[in-house]
């Protein structure tokens, strides 16, 4: 029965026309909260995000005139021309768009003002969040078992290198400018990401 909670939150929050907190974090809370296996919330909580942003791409154009901002359009121009190409360069873009951090709300938005199949998003949307989500969900579930003897201050060596790889991953989702790599094909560092550190 817990399962099906995992499914129908992540559905829920993927569908959200807004930004919203990503499905891994009801994922992780649900997985947690309740002992369950992290294989399968994964799973059931990827499909669920799938259908969600299915189901999202449906409606979206009738709302997107009240809640996309102009500056938005351009973005979505770009995506839709990725979206556009053959079937397998397409697949590519929203693999590894599915595996960033970005929210996957504008790209599902430019699909649906394109047209654009379920073919050419569903399947690899899934894949590419069953790896990102997965990756966050097994980490939450190492952090959370090892939560305990980390504070009594009991660092193994593979405690202490999970550390190190959360932190070098957190700053890569944080600092590495994803439309940059994704757009412009170039590799940048944004460290202005707070709103006191300016534009």
């Amino acid at each position: 029965m817990m399962y099906l909670a995992v499914f129908l939150s992540a559905l829920a929050v993927d569908l959200i026309p807004i930004v919203a907190p990503p499905a891994w974090t009801a994922m992780l809370f649900l997985m947690v909260k309740f002992d369950l296996n992290p294989w399968i919330v994964t799973v059931v909580g990827v499909a669920g995000s799938t259908i969600g942003r299915h189901i999202f791409s449906l409606y979206v154009t009738k709302l997107s005139d009240k809640f996309i901002k102009r500056r938005k359009r351009e973005e979505l121009e770009f995506l839709g021309s990725k979206l556009g190409q053959n079937l397998w360069p397409a697949w590519i873009f929203v693999f590894l768009y599915a595996l960033t951090p970005m929210s996957t709300t504008a790209l599902f938005t430019a699909a649906a003002m394109a047209k654009i199949e379920p073919v050419r998003t569903l399947p690899p949307f899934f894949c590419g969040k069953l790896i990102s989500n997965g990756m966050m969900v097994f980490a939450g579930e190492y952090a959370a078992t090892n939560l305990k003897g980390m504070m009594h201050g009991t660092f193994s060596l593979k405690g202490i290198l999970f550390i190190i790889f959360g932190l070098v991953t957190i700053g890569g989702v944080l600092f590495i400018d994803w439309r940059s790599c994704l757009q412009d094909k170039q590799f940048k560092l944004n460290f202005r990401v707070w709103k006191w550190s300016g534009r």
